[in-house]
């Protein structure tokens, strides 16, 4: 039997996941921790493993598959260089998932990283809303807690990386997204926030959503800009698992 290998954890990841299921289509699904697998679920004739693995251990679970599909998150940049390499290694086809990128708003400052986002944040004033996922929480300390807010997820580790960061608990919101604009906007405008921090997660990540939030509430958006890199549509990767998994 063919074995397809998926490293997923986003919902293009699930989406393709079910769909070759739902068509027969057997496919091994790793994702990095147990919030991801809760995410994934249950389906007949996937097999779900949750870890994060480093290259060896990749070229270990990569071994006589016939595709590996990369459908990490478009950020996982160290992810998905060791997928490749993993796939260089084991002789395995390797296939980027792309999520398509947003629109910027024109009034949005855009940033290499979170290092670059800072500095454009030191020249201004005003509360910052940082939603950028709590490993990045540490390169926005140097603005000082008082003035930084931070929505994560509801994780004993977003909490110890909010208080790492010197963010007071009275300035989280740890809930699971997505959020509607309605949401976005009702939490801009009870925190005062002036600005918004976030990445191009593209449809699932809401970006359109935050950007109309941050429009109605007054806020700018400081965007930290995504990756370059090289891959396929959703239906051109999900043509190409089927063309490779045939009988």
């Amino acid at each position: 039997m063919k074995k397809l290998v998926i490293f997923g954890g986003t919902t293009e990841g699930r989406e393709l996941s079910c769909a070759l299921a739902a068509e027969g289509i057997r496919a091994t699904v790793w994702v990095a921790t147990p919030y991801g697998s809760a995410q994934q679920g249950r389906t007949e004739g996937l097999t779900v493993c949750t870890g994060r693995l480093d290259r060896p251990r990749m070229e270990e679970v990569l071994t006589g598959a016939a595709l590996c599909v990369d459908a990490t998150h478009p950020y996982a940049v160290e992810a998905s260089a060791n997928i490749r390499a993993a796939c260089a290694g084991a002789g395995v086809e390797y296939l980027r998932l792309l999520r398509p990128a947003s629109p910027l708003p024109p009034d949005a400052l855009d940033a290499p990283d979170a290092s670059g986002a800072v500095r454009l944040l030191e020249q201004t004033q005003g509360p910052v809303l940082v939603a950028t996922g709590a490993k990045e929480l540490a390169a926005f300390a140097p603005l000082g807690g008082e003035r930084l807010y931070a929505r994560v997820l509801p994780t004993h580790a977003s909490l110890d990386a909010c208080a790492a960061a010197g963010i007071p608990a009275g300035h989280i919101i740890a809930m699971q997204g997505p959020f509607s604009a309605a949401l976005n906007r009702a939490m801009l405008e009870q925190y005062g926030i002036r600005w918004l921090v976030t990445k191009d997660g593209g449809a699932p990540g809401g970006f359109a959503e935050k950007a109309d939030a941050a429009r109605a509430a007054g806020a700018r958006l400081v965007v930290i800009r995504r990756p370059r890199e090289a891959g396929a549509s959703y239906q051109a990767v999900l043509a190409r698992c089927r063309e490779v998994m045939a009988p």
